[in-house]
Order: structure tokens, then sequence, then C-alpha cells
């Protein structure tokens, strides 16, 4: 242990390492306002050494203009009589006769008698002073009135910070988000997520924006969201070496936009299917194979089959045409096609034939995994006379100069969601035109079994 005596010089060691390693120029003056201390920082700021400034009186007629040294130092000085810290920006200059705008903070430093010895000065340039207190900004702004979900993840892959957005689309308070980990926050998707987590902790930000497309516990319904999804790596600058102190993830929710242009994809590329099969329809001699070819058009990444029936005379269905009931593909004429086919009452061609529209079914199973669920799905198309594994069926009516000429049915798989209302409109526009050519085969070849006036 040194000696006491040796003390002081130990102070006095330690107070200078403390004030060259500040991050903010410093200085210090007497009740006189001669300049008492001068640390490393301040000597780059304005490029006079400690040595030069130590022993001067203010800074007029070196690190001030005349115009400016006055006023500078009435206003410093005067935060010995001031409570608490004093704010101002002043023009002072460098050694080469620049000026620098700096922000300063000074207070009064008491003496032995408790009344002012006389003041510290703590400054930076503003520009630095303005850079600081926009991050600052931005962060607070981030965490409370961004209209993004904002999450800081920690090194664990566990939310140490959450904004108010983030936590109304994870569905859980703010504090609650905190420490846990994300599987118990998100089902399907949580494992792109950390992965692109590691990624980042490891590697860096990825160059461009990602889509998450994600799940939350809890709940039942199992609807996804598309999140667009930024990444940073957040660094501490006080190691030698960047050191992870986790990562910002900012999302936004995008599930109505990918929705919107899913549907537009769609929909152009139904459009342009019905578009080629009218060219090549417009090809075929035969019109009931320009039928068979609007039907084969239709099922691209549509349905899995189609079944196609034609009304005769006492509005019996007779089975026209017929996708392969096992492994899908073309339509082809059904043998002994004047055999009605039979359907039970309440049927949904019948149903769709009575309205003279379209009519939805799916199997209502909770459960479509596992052979019994597969069994009861087979029984429940074979009562509807479809091929086995059909778990979703459209049908709708054939309507050609006011007449119905048939019924046209498309199924589906289970690898297949159910038909909705703009599967209904793309059905009723192929049925239309299947309608045509039925029509066009009547007129050209006699009767098709066309029923009266209305039905």
């Amino acid at each position: 242990m040194q000696p006491f005596d040796a003390q002081p010089k130990g102070d006095e060691q330690l107070l200078a390492a403390l004030l060259d390693g500040m991050e903010a120029g410093l200085c210090a003056f007497d009740r006189d306002g001669v300049v008492t201390h001068w640390n490393a920082e301040a000597a780059r700021i304005l490029g006079w050494s400690a040595d030069e400034a130590v022993g001067r009186r203010g800074f007029e007629g070196w690190a001030a203009r005349p115009a400016d040294a006055k006023e500078v130092e009435e206003r410093l000085m005067g935060a010995m009589d001031a409570p608490g810290r004093q704010v101002h920006d002043f023009a002072l200059l460098t050694k080469d006769g620049r000026r620098v705008l700096v922000r300063t903070q000074s207070a009064a430093v008491p003496g032995p008698d408790g009344r002012p010895g006389g003041v510290y000065c703590a400054f930076s340039e503003v520009h630095a002073q303005i850079d600081l207190e926009r991050s600052i900004a931005l962060s607070e702004s981030l965490f409370d009135d961004a209209s993004w979900g904002v999450v800081l993840i920690d090194a664990d892959l566990r939310p140490a910070l959450a904004n108010a957005q983030a936590a109304r689309m994870l569905r859980a308070g703010r504090e609650a988000l905190l420490g846990r980990p994300l599987g118990e926050l998100l089902g399907q998707g949580v494992e792109e997520l950390e992965n692109t987590l590691q990624h980042v902790l490891a590697e860096g930000a990825p160059p461009a924006a990602s889509e998450l497309w994600v799940s939350l516990r809890g709940d039942d319904s199992g609807t996804l969201h598309c999140w667009r999804s930024g990444f940073v790596r957040l660094g501490s600058p006080l190691g030698e070496e960047p050191v992870p102190l986790g990562v910002g993830w900012l999302f936004s929710d995008v599930t109505r936009q990918k929705a919107a242009e899913k549907e537009g994809s769609r929909l152009r590329f139904r459009y342009q299917q019905l578009h080629r099969a009218d060219r090549a329809a417009a090809e075929c001699e035969d019109p009931l194979e320009a039928a068979a070819l609007h039907l084969d058009f239709a099922l691209a990444g549509f349905a899995d089959h189609a079944l196609l029936d034609l009304a005769d005379e006492a509005g019996r269905l007779t089975r026209a045409a017929a996708t392969p009931d096992g492994e899908p593909g073309p339509g082809e004429p059904v043998a002994g096609s004047g055999i009605p086919v039979g359907y039970p009452a309440a049927h949904p061609v019948l149903q769709a034939v009575e309205r003279l529209g379209t009519v939805r079914t799916s199997f209502a199973a909770k459960d479509a995994d596992g052979p019994s669920a597969r069994a009861r799905a087979d029984q429940w198309a074979a009562a509807r006379r479809w091929p086995a594994g059909s778990v979703h069926g459209l049908a709708t009516v054939l309507r050609s100069r006011g007449r119905t000429v048939g019924a046209l049915t498309f199924l589906r798989r289970p690898g297949r969601g159910q038909f909705d209302r703009s599967d209904a409109a793309y059905a009723e526009d192929v049925a239309a035109r299947v309608a045509a050519a039925l029509d066009l085969a009547e007129a050209a070849r006699g009767p098709l079994g066309g029923r009266p006036e209305g039905r």
C-alpha cells in the first residue's frame, strides 16, 4: 500500500487520466476566470494544447474573437451565481483560425468554504451533439410512435424491448413479451425467424428486407400473417471489436397487400387461360371437342377433376365427359353417356340446376388426416358419385339462349383449399363458354337433350 503522503499525487494522476479519457472537451476556470484545466478532447476540438491553454484568462485573444469573447466569459462565469447546469451555444476559434460552434454545459465548482470557487465547462461540437440527440430521438420515436413493429432481440434470441405496435401485432402486452422464447409467441415461421436472427448476429444484416409468413400462438384459426421484416445488428461501440448486443427487428404486416397481389396474379393467369382456350376452341371443327378444350384449360391451377353432364328434354342429366378418376388428366368422353347419372336428391349439381346458379360444398371433417378421415371422405365423395379423394366440389349450371343445357362440376383433392367466391365467378365464365359450345353442337348435329324454355 502506498504511504499516505503519496496519495495526493496519485489522486492527481487519476483525475488527469479521467479528464483526458472523456469524450467531451472539458475546461475549468477559477474565480477570476483563469483556465485551470484543459483535457485532451478540448485540445482535439480547438487545437490548443493544455500547456497553451492553462493559465490564460478567459478566451479573448486566442480561443474566441474579440467581438464574442466578452459575452462568452459573462455567460460562463455567470454559472457561479446560477443554480444547476447552464447550457449555451458559442462560436469559438481553433488554433488555425477556424470558427467552431460548440454546445457547452457549465456549472459552479464549490471552494473549500462552500462558496463557488470557479466554473467547469464541458463542451462538444454542435453537430456531434445534434447527431447524438437525433439518435436518441430516433430510438424514442421508434419505440413510441412508429407504425412499424420494433423489437430488440438480445443475443439469446429473446425480446428485450418492444414498441406498442409490435405488442399489438404479437397480441401480447409490451412487458409480457420481454424475456420469452420466440417459440412461445409464434407458431409457424418461428424457425425461419430464429435462423435469420442467428445469421444477423454472426454475419450482419441481410442486404434487403424479407417477408416472413408466421402464425401466432393461441390463434386457433391458424391464420397466417405476412410480415415484411428488416434486421440490423446492434454492436457495442465501447469494445475494441464490435460486441453483438442483439438484433433490431423491424416489421410491418403486409398480409392484405400480399393477398391482393396473389389474387391479382391468379386472376391474370385464369383469364389468360380463358383467352388461350377461346383461341384453341376456335380451331376445333367439333363443338364438343371445343367444350372439352375449355375444361382442360380451366383445370390448370384451379381443380383436379371436371365432370360435364348434359340435360335431355326430360331434364335428366347424363355424363358426357370426365377427367380420369385417378391422377388428374385431360377430360375424355364417357362411353354410354345416354344413361342418366342418377344423382341423389339435394345433390349439389341438382341444386345448381334448380337455382340456375352455382353451388359449393366441402367434406365437413374437423380432422382430414389419418386413415379414418380419408375413408369417410371417400364415402362422402362416393355418395355424390364423385371420384375418390374429392373433398371440395363446385357445381354450376350450363345455360345458353335461355335454356339449361347441362351442368359442370369441378372437384378438388385435400391438397387444395375450398372453393371461394372468386372461384365460383371463374367457373361461371368457363361454364358460359362450355354452354355456348354445347349449344352450337346441338344446332349442328341436332338435339343433344336441350330442355324447353325456362328449364
